[in-house]
């Protein structure tokens, strides 16, 4: 297997790479839902967590602690994944404040760095650079030494370029490289196999592909991505993980290592910005096997990957086609799937990937954090109680981390001549094109609350060019008008409606998404396949429990506890079509949310609000989103023989 470009195609790729990627989001405003969770993000978790070098998180990181520090786990991460968030924030708002907290926290992990470019938290004897021992059999293939080292390591590279792309400083940089560097020198020179430095068969420090490239997109020099390279070929040598070739083959997500759900995911954003630093066709293809492969079959209805029901671990995916309504979603793995799209979005500019996006952010996400921006949860359940997590959990700061992708992808330049608009949310956004110079559109809204949508266009000056309008793939019998006129051409749910004019000040596009209530169905159930004596299959099922769950527009509905105090209610769905048992109601001056009523004639209505709400927002509210439905008679067994 083939897992890199030759050495002498290097150079001949450097010319075409594209430093960056998606757009930054510092000239857009989300307002809505999505703009009260980002404030409170900025005003809760981004401004207290970590104010200076005293906060717990950054503490870690001084000389004298590290010098002691011979175990811990994922501690160290939160420094990084907070430099991103806050730099974005910062930029993004012009808060004065949080942007000298920024760099008052990064001139102090600056300067702790060794002569080597460590940057870590570990003593000397437990750090990446030594070569460890065997490693002791265990079922995630967790190192010798336990440590989190590469994975920290990783973050920080992330979180400096952060920093320096918004409030540039070669300091910053600078420190950025000399990571990669050490890096470079430990696994190169050194001869360490990186799957040896971390959980789940070497998933968690093989994460490095992602800082890498980002570092070779930032400096263009070839050794970043030599190392992407190198780390990509020792994970495809580990028999457990074989990261590419197991996805080029096909395999499903649950079965590459220990099927861990947040760093496979994070993995894939390395190996797709991998393809985007070096044009490699498998890394794509690779990276789009597996999209398919947990969009299909890991995914909750709430658009975050989700497993764990059976297994020694909560955040590994089931396999395929194991259903269950108690299955965790863990924060962190939300927003590496929705990086992951952000990714693919990028490289392909597929409408899916957008959708996907916004499931994720307006359910599992906003599901996750509280009111207050301070509190998340680490696991949201679709049927199940919301814990707000402790001090110290790894979905705090990610879930801060997720929160701040939303800016850069609502909306982007599709093209010379050629904006796209991807999220829909109150707010506005300020894109420049050639033709024309910036174009600021502005967007009035309820949605999610509501499908009517008005997008004001204004162009600095009049010109020709095309506005992609994405189609969610629920919006059947979309409607869409300009200055009033309605559209001619197909509109397509689940893709772009392009619109090629001259936009002058002042045009204007209303859009009407129909805001119907969706049923949707699972099965938990299990088959017992054997053989007969003559070799022929044998399958029974032998487990079959059905639901039902709801949705309208982008948003999942659910309800707290049924009657007060059930957990669970077993329906009986009348014989009629869902329009006649389904009810949904928008905001009105009572009642501000809205809610389904679903009324299955033998008992009282049951009262759906949006799940991300459901029960309440508070520590310890119930949340239902799934229904048991009565089961069916079971076929008789097949007559002996």
């Amino acid at each position: 297997m083939n897992t890199g470009m030759p050495h002498g195609e290097r150079s001949h790729h450097m010319a075409a790479v594209r430093p960056g990627g998606p757009r930054d989001g510092t000239n857009v405003r989300l307002g809505g839902l999505l703009g009260e969770a980002l404030e409170a993000n900025r005003h809760g978790r981004l401004s207290h967590f970590i104010v200076d070098e005293t906060s717990p998180a950054i503490a870690i990181f001084a000389p004298q602690q590290r010098r002691q520090n011979r175990e811990g786990d994922w501690y160290g991460e939160h420094a990084g994944k907070w430099l991103i968030a806050a730099a974005k924030a910062a930029a993004r708002s012009g808060d004065a404040g949080l942007r000298a907290r920024l760099l008052r926290v990064a001139d102090f992990l600056v300067s702790t760095q060794e002569d080597d470019g460590y940057l870590g938290t570990y003593a000397p004897g437990c750090r990446f650079m030594r070569r460890q021992p065997p490693k002791p059999v265990s079922w995630d293939g967790a190192p010798s030494v336990r440590t989190w080292d590469i994975w920290t390591h990783a973050y920080l590279i992330l979180g400096l370029l952060e920093v320096h792309r918004h409030f540039p400083a070669p300091r910053y940089l600078d420190a950025a490289r000399r990571i990669g560097d050490l890096c470079l020198r430990s696994l190169g020179d050194d001869g360490i196999d990186i799957t040896e430095l971390g959980n789940h068969h070497g998933l968690s420090a093989t994460v490095l592909i992602d800082p890498a490239v980002e570092l070779y997109f930032a400096t263009g020099e070839a050794a970043y991505l030599h190392l992407a390279q190198l780390v990509l070929a020792q994970a495809e040598r580990h028999p457990e993980l074989r990261l590419l070739s197991q996805a080029l083959d096909g395999t499903d997500a649950a079965q590459i290592a220990t099927g861990k759900a947040y760093q496979l995911a994070w993995n894939l954003v390395g190996l797709a910005k991998l393809h985007r630093a070096t044009g490699h066709p498998d890394y794509r293809r690779a990276v789009e096997n597996l999209w398919g492969s947990i969009r299909t079959h890991h995914l909750s209805l709430g658009g975050g990957p989700c497993g764990g029901v059976g297994h020694r671990s909560r955040e590994v995916f089931n396999p395929a086609g194991v259903f269950s309504p108690q299955a965790y979603v863990e924060t962190c793995s939300t927003l590496a799937w929705m990086q992951l799209n952000r990714e693919l979005l990028t490289i392909s500019g597929e409408a899916r990937y957008a959708e996907e996006i916004e499931r994720s952010a307006y359910n599992d996400l906003l599901g996750a954090q509280a009111p207050d921006g301070e509190d998340w949860c680490y696991y949201v359940f679709a049927n199940g109680r919301r814990v707000h997590t402790t001090y110290w959990r790894c979905c705090k700061s990610s879930g801060a981390m997720a929160l701040e992708e939303l800016p850069g992808v609502a909306y982007a330049r599709a093209g010379d001549e050629a904006i796209a608009v991807n999220l829909y949310a109150a707010g506005s956004a300020r894109i420049e094109l050639p033709s024309c110079g910036p174009v600021t559109i502005e967007q009035d809204t309820a949605y999610p609350f509501d499908g009517a949508i008005r997008l004001r266009i204004d162009p600095e000056r009049a010109a020709r060019f095309r506005l992609k309008l994405r189609i969610p793939s629920w919006a059947a019998q979309a409607r869409i008008a300009v200055n009033g006129t309605a559209c001619e051409g197909e509109i397509v749910p689940g893709d772009y409606f392009v619109i090629d004019r001259r936009w002058s000040a002042g045009d204007a596009i209303d859009l009407q998404f129909p805001m119907t209530p969706q049923a949707h169905t699972a099965v938990h159930r299990n088959v017992q396949e054997s053989r007969a004596p003559d070799g022929s299959a044998v399958a029974q099922e032998v487990l079959h429990y059905e639901y039902l769950a709801l949705t309208c527009g982008p948003l999942v509905y659910a309800t707290g506890l049924i009657d007060g105090f059930k957990t669970e209610e077993t329906l009986r769905l009348p014989s009629t079509p869902p329009s006649a048992w389904l009810r949904w109601s928008g905001p009105d001056p009572v009642e501000p949310l809205p809610r389904i009523e679903l009324d299955p004639g033998y008992r009282a209505p049951l009262l759906f609000h949006p799940y991300y709400c459901a029960g309440g927002r508070i520590h310890g509210a119930w949340r239902l989103t799934w229904m048991s439905l009565a089961p069916t008679p079971l076929p008789s067994p097949p007559p002996a023989t």
